[in-house]
């Protein structure tokens, strides 16, 4: 296997990897409600810290109000699910050819980034403890990783492929 096509097949792995939690990430925003109650169930048969089952449970009353009471509430966290969705099919491109579109790459750490601010500033608005936005920074800052990852085997892959484009460019011996 070249160097090349070894970097390729780096940067899908990385690519196939992050789509992936993306995918997951949003799929599991879809049944919000039947989550909290397993989780709250299974919280509470661990050794967990009360900290945690507390929080898990007012937001698991809050969300059966909401789905019984004001259901469409609920529908926010559907367009939430189905904008993991877009973003992941996004990634194909970098996938297909990585070279020319590593925009997306450079696009999802800033969204990554993103996520550091908007949890700091709508974390309090919202009234989430400090510790639980602590977790949702953690998935920007886990988040850019394999990105980081992808964009430097990116530029390693276009740095092979300019050397190898290049026209080797030998002086002309003159003739004698």
């Amino acid at each position: 296997m070249s160097d090349r096509a070894a970097r390729l097949k780096g940067i899908r792995a990385w690519l196939v990897f992050f789509v992936v939690c993306l995918v997951l990430s949003g799929a599991t925003a879809f049944p919000l409600v039947p989550e909290l109650r397993w989780a709250e169930e299974l919280l509470r048969h661990l050794p967990a810290p009360d900290a945690l089952t507390d929080w898990i449970t007012r937001v698991r009353r809050g969300l059966d109000t909401a789905d019984s009471d004001y259901p469409f509430l609920l529908y926010g966290t559907d367009w939430l699910a189905f904008a993991h969705l877009v973003i992941a099919v996004a990634f194909y491109g970098p996938y297909r050819d990585p070279v020319r579109n590593i925009w997306v790459v450079e696009f999802g750490m800033i969204a990554c980034a993103g996520i550091v601010p908007l949890a700091l500033i709508c974390g309090p608005i919202r009234g989430i403890p400090l510790w639980w936005t602590v977790i949702d920074m953690a998935f920007g800052v886990v988040g850019v990783v394999p990105l980081y990852v992808v964009r430097r085997k990116i530029k390693q892959l276009e740095a092979l492929t300019a050397a190898a484009d290049a026209p080797h460019n030998t002086p002309a011996v003159p003739a004698t």
